[in-house]
């Protein structure tokens, strides 16, 4: 099943330089505190994803990776970034040292790239990989002598230059593994060879991930053990403890078991400084604090039937109970990845769409929670008026770039691909050659769907208001549909909700008059064939890897989605 895909950006470097600086000068006048300290996580991950595309442009020119003065000038700005955020959070974000001025003009006065693609890690903006983990892990592993730092691209860029300011490493270099996730390979040039060769101390290998794939680790310690580095140098730095996963070979298992890793958590993170302060000038003092992740918050809800769950790949999630209220904080995203789904959950709203939201700090979103009345299906009428308006308000207020999502044609690969996969290729045949005509139909702007349009995910309200709930991020999640046509979302409103032909026109018409575009019915045909492929491929993807418990949850409402391309199928073979 195809369901899986990477969000990036294609930018002009000076063009992030100048947004960099001007995020920089905002820093300098901020006053100390949490904001502050926020303001420069976004500085420095830009920063990092700069040197993540110009590095990446510069392997892509030579096929393998190479050091160059950009890179190194990108390296400086990045390092000394990391320290004034190394200084910030061991400070209590009460200082962040001065100056980085020479690096910002020593960069500025390089040959760069026209064009450099950025990408978003997942690390940073759905799985609450924090820098200060990163600082903490490097602090409190007891190296005999500086390391030699490998940052392994995307994240590693900035996750690298964090461990070697906590370490006082003074040779970073950052390298892409490409390939398989279980089988790839680094292709390093003869001076990165020797750069690494020459160093005679420990080696640290920092990447994002949790290794279970094995992968780029695995890749960077056979590139080190080929110049003659013996394991016991090594020391590698994921973002969670495990051992390696099944598809990975007996040898690189072996080495792993045994090697040394430094590793930090975000549960180490908050063990020193609760979650619960970090908003409680807003929501008074904290008394409990309950972890809704992993599938948890369907205990905290009211329910007609339990809804599915696929836990691992949930954001951490957090209710707050105080004095004045109860309050959801929920994992957003660091640095200008949370600032817009701010500006998101703010309009939505003041539109009367969502649940109020109070701050962002630290990546975690602040909502006041809203209780469910009791269960059962939501008030027809008024529901089909509110989802028009809510489609309306989101097709009008959230406009996107192309490059924000998936073009239909690989929209309509992964849709043969699931089809193949859910019906067998005989049962799909029509759907197989509809689908290709469908691609060509009149196309309306691209926005920042909802993208989930399930029905747990609607709230009504004790004082009967009705609320989407989870509205913010599914256009930026790490999925292969990302921005679309709000067909999109109309189509998936139909299934969720099995409209009526008149409701369909009724959502169809709000969406018109607040975009002055009306949907084309083949258009509409696409993306409900494309929807339900998508989510027939997301809870099979999910059963794959639940736990019992969760299994039979899982398999039916992944054959909800392929009944509905069944009937698809039908309607399809019947009109040829």
């Amino acid at each position: 099943m195809l369901v899986h895909g990477d969000r990036d950006a294609t930018a002009a470097p000076r063009q992030v330089l100048r947004s960099i600086t001007a995020a920089l000068n905002t820093v300098e006048h901020c006053e100390p505190g949490p904001r502050r300290h926020d303001l420069l996580t976004s500085a420095f991950l830009e920063t990092a994803g700069l040197l993540q595309g110009i590095a990446d442009a510069e392997m892509q020119g030579r096929g393998f990776d190479e050091l160059s003065p950009a890179q190194d000038a990108a390296m400086a700005l990045t390092l000394m970034l990391a320290r004034k955020l190394t200084a910030s959070a061991w400070s209590g974000f009460a200082a962040i040292g001065s100056g980085v001025t020479p690096e910002l003009m020593e960069l500025a006065i390089q040959q760069l790239p026209e064009r450099v693609t950025i990408f978003t890690p997942r690390a940073f903006a759905l799985d609450a990989v924090y820098p200060e983990a990163y600082l903490k892990a490097a602090a409190e592993h007891p190296w005999p002598a500086p390391p030699l730092v490998i940052g392994l691209r995307s994240a590693g860029a900035a996750l690298g230059a964090l461990v070697a300011a906590a370490t006082g490493a003074r040779t970073v270099v950052t390298l892409r593994a490409t390939g398989p996730a279980s089988q790839r390979e680094l292709h390093a040039s003869s001076q990165i060879r020797a750069l690494l060769t020459a160093h005679q101390g420990p080696f640290a290998i920092v990447d994002e991930g949790s290794a279970a794939a094995g992968g780029s680790f695995e890749a960077t310690a056979d590139l080190l053990a080929s110049l003659g580095v013996s394991s016991d140098r090594i020391v590698f730095l994921p973002s969670q403890l495990g051992g390696l996963g099944p598809a990975v070979d007996l040898r690189h298992r072996t080495r792993w078991a045994s090697a040394a890793r430094a590793v930090a958590t975000f549960e180490d993170l908050v063990a020193e400084t609760p979650l619960a302060d970090w908003f409680s000038d807003l929501t008074g003092q904290v008394a409990r604090v309950d972890n809704l992740s992993g599938g948890a918050w369907r205990a905290a809800g009211r329910f007609a039937e339990t809804p599915p769950a696929y836990p691992a790949r949930e954001r951490l999630k957090f209710r707050l109970h105080s004095a004045s209220g109860q309050w959801l904080a929920r994992f957003a995203g660091l640095g200008v990845i949370g600032e817009a789904k701010l500006d998101r959950a703010i309009a939505l709203h003041r539109a009367g769409f969502t649940p109020e939201p109070l701050a962002l700090r630290r990546g975690f979103l602040l909502e006041r929670w809203e209780e469910t009345g009791a269960p059962g299906p939501l008030p027809r009428q008024r529901f089909v008026e509110q989802l028009g308006a809510y489609l309306g308000f989101r097709a009008m207020a959230f406009p996107a770039e192309d490059h924000e999502g998936a073009s239909r044609e690989v929209l309509a690969e992964m849709a043969q691909a699931n089809i193949r996969e859910a019906l067998g290729p005989d049962t799909a045949r029509g759907l197989l050659r509809v689908l290709p005509r469908l691609v060509s139909a009149p196309a309306g702007q691209r926005v920042h769907v909802d993208g989930r349009l399930h029905v747990w995910e609607w709230l009504r309200t004790p004082d009967d208001l009705i609320l989407k709930a989870d509205a913010l991020d599914h256009s930026a999640s790490h999925d292969l549909v990302g921005a679309q046509e709000i067909d999109w979302d109309i189509a998936g409103a139909k299934l969720e909700f099995d409209l009526t032909a008149h409701e369909l026109a009724r959502v169809r018409d709000a969406v018109r008059d607040a975009t002055g575009e009306r949907p084309h019915p083949a258009a509409l045909l696409f993306f409900e064939i494309c929807y339900a492929a998508f989510q027939a491929g997301c809870w099979r993807t999910a059963l794959a890897y639940a736990p019992a418990a969760e299994a039979t949850r899982l398999a039916t409402q992944a054959a909800r989605y392929e009944e509905r391309l069944g009937l698809l199928a039908q309607a399809a073979e019947s009109s040829e």
